[in-house]
């Protein structure tokens, strides 16, 4: 049985973050039961498990930031419960000796204030600065993150910067107070590899130089070998296993903890060599994408620059393959993408089924309308690209409103239907499926969704882009066998937009590395991740954890 703290006990003699026999329950219905870990001064503890498994409830509990949440146990912090406080208790320990990095930046800070404004606030309230002496301080805190000119990103709002800058901004914020304890809810899930090793290594220097203990909540397990000493899994809101890293990750007891281990992309795609004599479904020559952007100074009234997204980049893919496009953030790949979707104008050669966009690409002209039938494409995040005003039968029956209007509405019905059980969505599992909503569904249902509605009109050619970086790794996992499983029944084309490289090497049979809006290395994916000649290529494959040199052919079968 679990031994509460003695709270008579000196500092030293506890452990800086003691919690047991921790509930949390909303409206009657617990979804935390009972967990108890210790976290030492200086350690990093890892809390990982799927999406729904009570790690951020946990979290944030102990901040007493989980709303009306009814909470049991206890949970020492330098000697004293958290959960017994007073909110004006409370209010001295957020942000001051508790701080918390969130999981998404741009949602998580103020769009109206800048990023020195707002570190400076903290300041003024934690550290009673002046504001003056508070703004020349959020500099320095933000030079110790590595953003680059920090004066000048310090007057920047939360658009104005990268997905990384806005990371680092945010980290600079949580240290303002000098915390004791960081609580870091997935900071590193929207990043790409490179950017996400860059974070994972500031936080251990920080960690490192301050003494600091740290909370990481997160679903990547990846990230928890690189980075935490000790990891806690967490399953329906019960702590199922945890101990040293090295120990759980080599030889797991828990049924769970296993299952997460082998929830890693496996490749299941037909293997069989590019046919040279047969008709490309996606063919570029010398693609080139520019954006305008205005001039500095008075060049800027008189006229506007461009700024060259994509440059000289030669694409070819043929039917039933996938064609696998990594780089990191800014690299060219969405607005590659995004051309090929006809989407965006583009000089150059760009055939897409046999046929180009008519200019400008967006031009809803009937060629145009025809060609989009044959190339369709899944976002990102399900949630934000399903209506959640439409049904599901509205949603997936779509496409056909307006490539098949001369379908009745029973034949279009029995087209939905047909499309939702080839992706595993049945009335049996579902009842009154046709008329549900996304909000009643789960993150990989709704890719799930997604995939329906890019599949019912037939294409030809289907843009992945990003489509598992959102979910957890079992769901990512069952996803990516849903992508496979089509291709095969269907002979479908993909062209796979990513950061991961775990994924390219588990969908796709060829690679193209983007870099500042160039191709920088291309052919197969045995070629480029087992033996890339690239300098650029090599730091991606290492940032992924995979070996640099000699990938084994039979990882790739």
């Amino acid at each position: 049985m679990n031994q509460i703290p003695n709270k008579t006990a000196g500092a030293a003699q506890m452990p800086l973050l003691s919690v047991r026999s921790l509930g949390v329950e909303f409206a009657g219905k617990k979804v935390v039961h009972n967990v108890s870990f210790d976290l030492a001064a200086g350690q990093k503890l890892a809390l990982v498990g799927e999406s729904g498994s009570g790690k951020t409830v946990t979290a944030l509990s102990l901040l007493r930031l989980a709303g009306d949440a009814k909470l049991s146990g206890w949970a020492y912090f330098n000697g004293q419960n958290l959960l017994a406080m007073s909110e004006r208790q409370m209010q001295r320990v957020r942000g001051g000796d508790m701080a918390m990095i969130f999981q998404e930046p741009m949602t998580a800070l103020n769009p109206l204030m800048t990023m020195g404004a707002q570190i400076a606030e903290v300041l003024q309230l934690k550290q009673g600065l002046s504001r003056a002496q508070a703004l020349r301080q959020a500099v320095e805190l933000l030079a110790t993150t590595g953003i680059p000119e920090p004066a000048r990103r310090a007057q920047a709002y939360a658009h104005q910067l990268s997905g990384g800058q806005r990371q680092r901004a945010m980290i600079a914020m949580a240290l303002a107070s000098s915390p004791r304890l960081l609580l870091a809810d997935e900071p590193t899930t929207a990043l790409d590899v490179t950017l996400r090793g860059q974070i994972l290594d500031l936080l251990g220097d920080l960690q490192r130089q301050t003494g600091m203990a740290v909370l990481m909540i997160t679903h990547d397990l990846n990230l928890v070998r690189c980075f935490a000493d000790r990891v806690a899994v967490m399953e329906q809101g019960v702590l199922v296993e945890q101990g040293p890293v090295a120990e759980v990750m080599a030889a797991p007891v828990h049924p769970y903890t296993r299952k997460l281990l082998a929830s890693t992309p496996q490749r299941d795609v037909v293997e069989t060599p590019a046919d040279p004599g047969a008709a490309p479904v996606l063919e570029g020559r010398g693609l080139r994408v520019s954006y305008p952007v205005p001039l500095a100074g008075v060049k800027g009234w008189f006229r506007q620059g461009r700024f060259v997204a994509v440059q000289g980049a030669d694409v070819q893919l043929q039917p039933g393959r996938t064609l696998g496009v990594v780089g990191e953030s800014g690299s060219g790949k969405s607005t590659l993408a995004q051309a090929v979707l006809g989407l965006l104008a583009h000089e150059g050669e760009l055939r897409v089924a046999g046929q180009a966009w008519q200019q400008p690409a967006s031009r809803n002209v009937p060629h145009n309308r025809s060609l989009r039938r044959k190339v369709q494409v899944v976002f990102q995040d399900p949630f934000s690209s399903l209506s959640p005003r439409l049904t599901v039968e509205d949603i997936v029956a779509e496409g056909l409103q307006v490539h098949a209007p001369q379908l009745s509405a029973s034949a279009r019905r029995a087209k939905v239907v047909a499309m939702l059980r080839a992706v595993g969505l049945t009335d049996s599992q579902f009842p009154g499926l046709l008329s549900r909503y996304p909000h009643e569904f789960s993150g990989g249902q709704r890719q799930r969704l997604a995939i329906a509605r890019a599949l019912i009109v037939e294409p030809e050619l289907l843009v992945l882009d990003e489509p598992t970086s959102a979910l957890d790794v079992t769901i990512q996992q069952q996803v990516l066998r849903l992508l496979q499983q089509l291709q095969r029944q269907r002979g479908l084309a993909y062209l796979l937009i990513t950061h991961d490289v775990d994924v390219i090497r588990a969908m796709a049979h060829d690679v193209m590395v983007m870099k500042e809006g160039a191709v920088v290395e291309a052919g197969s994916v045995q070629q480029v991740l087992g033996a890339p000649r690239e300098a650029y290529t090599r730091k991606l494959v290492q940032a992924a954890g995979l070996p640099q040199e000699g990938l084994a052919p039979e990882s790739l079968n």
